[in-house]
């Protein structure tokens, strides 16, 4: 098939790549522009997927939106069969909706309707889901409405983001394939109306770990935010991100740390930080921050 494909980050490499493999005729990728990045912060720094794109020799287009008629008449220009989208992070208008012969079909890391929207990962590791997944859905001009085309499961089971992120991605990728490779049997299904949330972007306050709340709750706090923005603590007016953490059976004052393995007192249980870093420095265990770091029993931390 004649393929435009809309992406932006790592999440969505994978199917780009696969839907190549699987001998489609990529003819333009649509990405978001290229941001200041960089150490000094100002240089433009193109996404994982332009990247990506650029690699396989596919044309690049990266406009800041699709609301113009110019850049919907370019659009349709490209004569495609269908539209792949996965996480590309703009709103697409219904004339691009409907420019491609078989419209634009998209890879949502979720099982919907549960977790329409912008972070369903984060979203699903929060909530303590047990399961989550990817679907293919028809896109229409509602967020996340359309009906589905197919649907892949897997266990949450103490999966970071990052981990989690990585597993959808290339089970998204694998779906849009099978689904492309006989487009005509995957009859869209309606999306009931029961059981619809929504997975709204994270706030970088969310970040902030509250010790008020149970382990259970902070161990999946860090989890959703690991590799990033990551869970953090302050003490002694320092910042600092914990990456990995375990529940431990035991109590005390929220926020208290208990022992010398930073063992933390939480609003029910407590945690252990398993994997953490400073501000400025890379992560490391525990065990090696207490080296370099005086944090003791009876300290409380922010």
């Amino acid at each position: 098939m004649r393929v435009i494909f809309m992406g932006t980050p790592d999440f969505a490499v994978p199917a780009l790549q696969a839907l190549v493999r699987a001998g489609h005729e990529v003819c333009a990728v649509y990405t978001q522009p290229p941001r200041p990045g960089g150490r000094r912060g100002k240089e433009l720094t193109p996404t994982p997927v332009h990247k990506a794109a650029e690699a396989l020799g596919i044309e690049v287009r990266h406009p800041v939106s699709l609301k113009g008629t110019e850049e919907q008449a370019a659009f349709a220009a490209l004569g495609a069969d269908v539209a792949i989208v996965a996480a590309y992070g703009l709103i697409l208008p219904q004339a691009v909706l409907d420019a491609p012969k078989q419209g634009c079909l998209n890879v949502h890391a979720s099982l919907l309707p549960r977790w329409r929207g912008a972070a369903p990962i984060q979203r699903a590791i929060l909530a303590g889901d047990e399961e989550t997944g990817v679907t293919i859905m028809q896109m229409e001009a509602g967020l996340d409405t359309g009906p589905m085309l197919a649907v892949v499961r897997t266990p949450v089971d103490g999966k970071t983001a990052g981990e989690l992120t990585a597993e959808l991605a290339e089970l998204g990728a694998n779906l849009m394939v099978e689904v492309l490779a006989d487009l005509p049997s995957h009859a869209g299904v309606v999306q009931p109306e029961e059981g619809v949330t929504y997975a709204h972007k994270i706030d970088k306050a969310e970040a902030r770990i509250d010790w008020s709340l149970s382990a259970e709750q902070i161990e999946r706090q860090v989890r959703a935010f690991a590799p990033a923005p990551g869970a953090w603590f302050e003490l002694t007016g320092e910042r600092c991100k914990v990456l990995a953490a375990t529940v431990a059976e035991v109590s005390g004052k929220p926020g208290q740390v208990l022992d010398d393995r930073l063992t933390v007192a939480c609003g029910q249980g407590a945690i252990r930080p398993l994997t953490v870093q400073r501000a400025g420095r890379p992560a490391m265990a525990t065990t090696d921050l207490l080296r370099g770091w005086a944090i003791e029993a009876g300290d409380r931390l922010a």
